[in-house]
């Protein structure tokens, strides 16, 4: 069993607490079916936004979700680089599994896509 990182991020189109948490949720819950993954078998996970979005913590809608009571998440600020994607959530889940690096699967929705087009779905 190895730990692995798996990255994900999604956009919103505004600033406000239903789009960051159902953001979130779609997020996370994409990210669990694309790995096979469930939360058992979650480390934690580190939640970045950027500074654009504060009415939500993003955590908050994980922590709603069945099961994943337990699992560690800490929200953080991404560095605010200029010009860089804006209303943009960021995932790192690390996960403990037998899967190899090449079988992880990576996330990224809507404007995020652009973060990571060699690891976007069409």
């Amino acid at each position: 069993m190895n730990v692995r990182g798996i990255r994900g991020a999604i956009t919103v189109e505004a600033n406000e607490e239903r789009p960051i948490l159902d953001a979130t949720a779609e997020l996370v819950e994409r990210i669990v079916a694309e790995n096979g993954i469930s939360p058992e078998d979650i480390g934690c996970v580190f939640i970045t936004v950027t500074d654009d979005l504060d009415s939500a913590f993003p955590a908050r809608a994980i922590r709603q979700m069945a099961g994943w009571e337990l699992v560690p998440l800490m929200c953080a600020l991404e560095v605010p680089v200029k010009g860089s994607l804006e209303k943009c959530i960021r995932l790192m889940v690390l996960v403990n599994t037998d899967k190899r690096q090449d079988q992880i699967r990576h996330v990224y929705l809507g404007g995020a896509r652009a973060l990571r087009p060699d690891l976007s779905k069409a």
